[in-house]
């Protein structure tokens, strides 16, 4: 527990104990939203599905898993994912691997997530993800408007405010951000409904696209939020999935491939795994699978998943009491304190994981059968827990596993760090400090066809 000063109104407890994490997020969940305080130093998300508590969240959670779930929209998930995959991330990685040339590994993963929510969000391909890396603004804004928020957390409120209504310091990234999003969200929102308006005139059957913005109108269509207005509410709703559908695919698979430049047994058995399950033999020219082929990948969803053990995306989640309440732990909370939820610290804890908790090992994620073992979601948080559980889930670990396979099966992925120690930054998702500098090499000289 660390309590602030008096007049800082900023009492935190950090727990990383199973048995809190099932009672916050589960077993009491109506009395541990997210809360106004977290909707004040989130506020760039607005109305969006994270930012909200109560009928909101229940409504974007209903209308979310629907469009997830729907089979057109998932078809165009593949689809994107294979173009963005063959299209985009091999070449510059031929290219790299072709001049021999240091590569930031994280940021060209920003740039592929990036490029591949935009696509599904709004049916647009910015290209962020090309030899050239150009440089796009609303992508290197998410990151700034991260660091902003996180620092929020440990700042008192009068002094961020102070900082934002002067538009100085960490909060002038926050207003940039703010009104880049609007540029662009407003753009694709005021188009959509022209094209819309249009083809009522003059009585045309409309062929809709499958993007989440044509889905979310047609749904939300009645829907003004708390701020009484429509557009806002739809622009609200795509950042929040843009933030999760770039930043923690992208952050997994970062730290991701910095362990298995670190532990080549694991890299060598998903290779070999590769081989006998997707029925490609040693040297064979790389072709398309499908995802139901990923399913039988169990070691390789084993890695992913000791990876997101020990570097979850979001390493902590923010709660606050409604009423006051004692926790399994012990700990007394009142309406008012901020319980921050420690995934980071829970993954590597001998008391949950054993005494090689700090080592990775996908291996614990199998059975002696080799079949996946359940880990209950309130020991493995990566993902959260309860109902408030990441609805991307599927989703995310489908497009880790496209790249992966795809990158492990063609190239060889060295560290190139130069001494610059894995220093995480200070961000609401877990990314790091110095990027991840490696050097990629082909291997036995495979090209895709």
């Amino acid at each position: 527990m660390y309590k602030g000063p008096w007049f800082a109104n900023v009492d935190l407890l950090f727990t990383s104990d199973p048995d809190n994490f099932n009672y916050v997020s589960s077993t009491n969940f109506h009395n541990y939203p997210k809360g106004p305080q977290f909707r004040e130093i989130f506020d760039i998300l607005g109305d969006g599905i994270f930012n909200c508590d109560s009928e909101l969240w229940e409504l974007h959670r209903k209308t979310t898993i629907s469009l997830f779930k729907d089979d057109e929209f998932l078809k165009l998930v593949e689809k994107t994912m294979w173009n963005n995959v063959e299209k985009k991330l091999m070449p510059v990685l031929e290219h790299m691997s072709e001049r021999g040339s240091r590569i930031n590994l994280e940021n060209i993963f920003q740039r592929l997530t990036f490029d591949g929510i935009m696509n599904l969000l709004l049916d647009y391909d910015p290209e962020t993800l090309s030899v050239e890396l150009p440089h796009y603004k609303l992508e290197v804004a998410i990151a700034k408007c991260e660091e902003t928020i996180f620092n929020r957390h440990f700042l008192p409120k009068y002094c961020w405010k102070f900082l934002k209504l002067l538009k100085t310091g960490n909060e002038k990234h926050l207003f940039d951000s703010f009104k880049l999003s609007d540029e662009v969200f407003y753009k694709f929102i005021y188009e959509k409904q022209e094209k819309v308006t249009k083809a009522n005139e003059v009585k045309k059957e409309r062929v809709e696209d499958q993007s989440l913005l044509t889905g979310f109108m047609r749904e939300y269509k009645d829907q003004t939020g708390s701020f009484g207005n429509f557009e806002k509410f739809i622009k609200d709703t795509l950042l929040n999935l843009l933030i999760a559908g770039r930043d923690t695919t992208s952050s997994a698979l970062t730290f991701f491939f910095y362990l298995l430049a670190k532990n080549p047994s694991a890299e060598s058995k998903i290779l070999e795994e590769i081989h006998e399950q997707l029925g490609i033999k040693e040297g064979e020219k790389w072709k398309p699978f499908g995802t139901k082929e990923l399913e039988n990948l169990a070691y390789l969803h084993g890695a992913l998943c000791e990876a997101l053990r020990l570097f979850p995306p979001v390493a902590m989640n923010h709660k606050v009491p409604l009423e006051a309440d004692t926790l399994p732990s012990g700990h007394r909370v009142n309406p008012g304190t901020k319980i921050l939820l420690h995934s980071y610290a829970m993954g590597r804890m001998e008391s949950i994981w054993g005494q090689d908790c700090l080592e990775f090992k996908p291996e614990r994620w199998l059975s002696k059968q080799g079949r996946l073992k359940h880990i209950p979601s309130y020991k493995f948080t990566a993902f959260h827990a309860g109902p408030r559980t990441c609805l991307g889930k599927k989703m995310s670990l489908i497009q880790m596993k496209f790249v992966v396979a795809t990158v492990v099966y063609n190239y060889k992925v060295e560290l190139m760090m130069g001494g610059l120690p894995i220093t995480p930054q200070a961000s609401v998702i877990l990314q790091m400090k110095h990027g991840l500098m490696v050097k990629v090499t082909k291997r036995n000289d495979v090209k895709l066809h």
